[in-house]
Formats: C-alpha cells, sequence, structure tokens
C-alpha cells in the first residue's frame, strides 16, 4: 500500500516538473517575441488576412498573422480560445472584417483596450440582409464584390502605413500592384454583366448563401429569394418548397449555392427543376497562399461564365 502511495507521489512530482518546465519554455518565447521589435499585426480570418498579406508582402517589419485557422469559415459564433488571447495580447494591430460578422469584438476590446482595432470595411457601404434563415441586418460578406474589396484592400493599407510610416512607400506599391490584379477580375464580371444584358434572358437568381447577394449585384442580377445555408441549417419542408416556388414565380433559371453546404439542396433543386446550380466559394476559408482570393474567385467567374452563357 505504500509503495502504491509513493508511487503516485513520484508520478505527481515528474507531471508538475514536466508542466512548469513547458510553461518557462512558453514564456521564455514569449519574452523572446516582445524583444522582436516590428508591427506586430493580427487579422480575424481568412478574406482579411490575404489582403493584409498582399499589402504586406515580404517586409520584415511586419509580423503578420491569423487568428482562426484557414478552415474555420464564417465568424458569426466563432468563440476566442485561451491561444487567441495570447496572440491579441502582443498584437499591435487587430484587422477585423466588421460588418458585425465578429461577434466577439466586444471581448477583445474589454480585455485590450489599448490594442488598435480597424475594420477593414470602414466606411463602405454594405448590403443589408435578408431573406430566410437570417435576421435581418448588415451583410458582412463586402469582399465577395471585387471592388468593395479593392476598397477593404486601400482600407488596411492605409492603417499599417499609419503604424509603419518608415516603408509606406512599399506598402503602397504592394497594395496597388494586388489591386491591380483584382481589377482584372472586376473586367472580366463587366463583360459577363454585359453580356447577359444583351442575351435577354431572365435576371432573377435564388441564392443559398447571404454572401451571393453581392456577386447577384455585382453581375447585375436580381437575388428574388435567399436561403442561407450553414453548418447548422437544417432546412424544413416548408422552405424547400418556398425555394421551388419563387423559381418558379421567377422565372430562375440559375441558383448559386455553396457545394460544402448546398449541395443536397442543389441536388433536390436539378432533381425538380430545369435550373442550373452554380456553385460558388464564399472565400471564407483556404491557403494562405497570396494569390488564393485572385485564383478562386476566378473559378467563380469561369462557374458563372458556364452557368449564363454556355
Amino acid at each position: 500500500m505504500r509503495k502504491n502511495k509513493y508511487f503516485f507521489v513520484l508520478c505527481m512530482l515528474l507531471a508538475i516538473s514536466l508542466a512548469g518546465g513547458i510553461f518557462t519554455k512558453a514564456y521564455a518565447r514569449l519574452e523572446d517575441r516582445e524583444g522582436e521589435g516590428g508591427l506586430r499585426v493580427v487579422t480575424s480570418f481568412y478574406p482579411v488576412y490575404i489582403a493584409a498579406l498582399n499589402v504586406v508582402g515580404d517586409s520584415r517589419s511586419v509580423e503578420l498573422e491569423n487568428l482562426s485557422e484557414p478552415q474555420t469559415g464564417c465568424l458569426h459564433d466563432y468563440q476566442l480560445t485561451p491561444q487567441d488571447m495570447i496572440l491579441l495580447s502582443k498584437a499591435d494591430l487587430f484587422l477585423v472584417n466588421g460588418g458585425g460578422i465578429e461577434g466577439f469584438l466586444a471581448d477583445v476590446g474589454e480585455s485590450y483596450p489599448d490594442l488598435v482595432i480597424v475594420e477593414a470595411a470602414e466606411g463602405i457601404r454594405l448590403l443589408e440582409e435578408s431573406g430566410a434563415g437570417h435576421a435581418e441586418g448588415v451583410n458582412a460578406h463586402g469582399w465577395m464584390d471585387t471592388q468593395i474589396y479593392i476598397k477593404m484592400v486601400g482600407n488596411i493599407a492605409d492603417q499599417i502605413c499609419a503604424l509603419d510610416p518608415d516603408h509606406t512607400e512599399a506598402y503602397r506599391e504592394n497594395a496597388q500592384a494586388y489591386c491591380e490584379k483584382v481589377q482584372g477580375l472586376s473586367g472580366q464580371i463587366s463583360e459577363i454583366e454585359k453580356a447577359l444584358e444583351q442575351s435577354g434572358q431572365p435576371s432573377n437568381v435564388v441564392i443559398l448563401h447571404e454572401a451571393y447577394a453581392y456577386v447577384a449585384k455585382q453581375y447585375g442580377l436580381h437575388t428574388a429569394y435567399c436561403l442561407n445555408l450553414d453548418e447548422e441549417r437544417q432546412v424544413s419542408a416548408r422552405e424547400v418548397a418556398e425555394v421551388m416556388e419563387e423559381i418558379a414565380e421567377n422565372q430562375v433559371a440559375v441558383v448559386f449555392a455553396e457545394e460544402l453546404y448546398g449541395k443536397d439542396m442543389g441536388n433536390t433543386i436539378e432533381a425538380e427543376t430545369d435550373c442550373t446550380v452554380c456553385y460558388l466559394d464564399p472565400l471564407v476559408r483556404g491557403g494562405y497562399e497570396p494569390d488564393s482570393y485572385l485564383s478562386v474567385m476566378q473559378k467563380n467567374i469561369d462557374n458563372i461564365r458556364l452557368a449564363f452563357l454556355r
């Protein structure tokens, strides 16, 4: 019995020593980072990070990190983790999307009153939310409109330049070069919009993700109905019937959907109507390469062109 007791005590001492060593090393790493200097910028989630990444470029004076993992998706219900709070405690600037998508901002402001928090969508007129599956308010998915996204990049560049004025010229050049690439996408969208207008076909669409309201608007299309689907959304039989009714009444030929959460509904629509379901990426998750937004948005453009102009 005494041997078991001694063995238990020995295990506890070893565990405490191991944990102490781990926390000591973690604290030492934080101390090392404090001495590095430079501007520490944290972004809230994927589209904001990619925009900031292109503004920062290869500058060594900025340490850029993203708060949420690349596969997190939208942040409507995101809960801050202890690791997030540690990251924010070391940040000089917290770049967020805005429009209410980061529901945790009040907690961040309360915990770190000296942290500079800037909304990339500041001063940009966003759409209102509407449709089944979501309460009315601001639709924060402005990055889905390439012209709005360019303005967001500009806001991000302004703030980084303000906090690191010694490298303003480089940041401005980076932002301009990136925005020119995004503008190339806008040019393609304008061409499709003109072609759709000249075709004379019905311009009504049904969307299965609120982000696509921006897509419809930029292409000159009218959103006849929105059924906002996400990972927690359970579609009722009544809502399915409403979608079918709206498609019939509004002569809808194309439905915009997200494949991850809208595939089942898309299959139902294609089985029961003559509609084409066009699957688009809402750009809330993806790889961390600088051209990620450009490549994914190009795929969206190609899919829309095929759906309408084939």
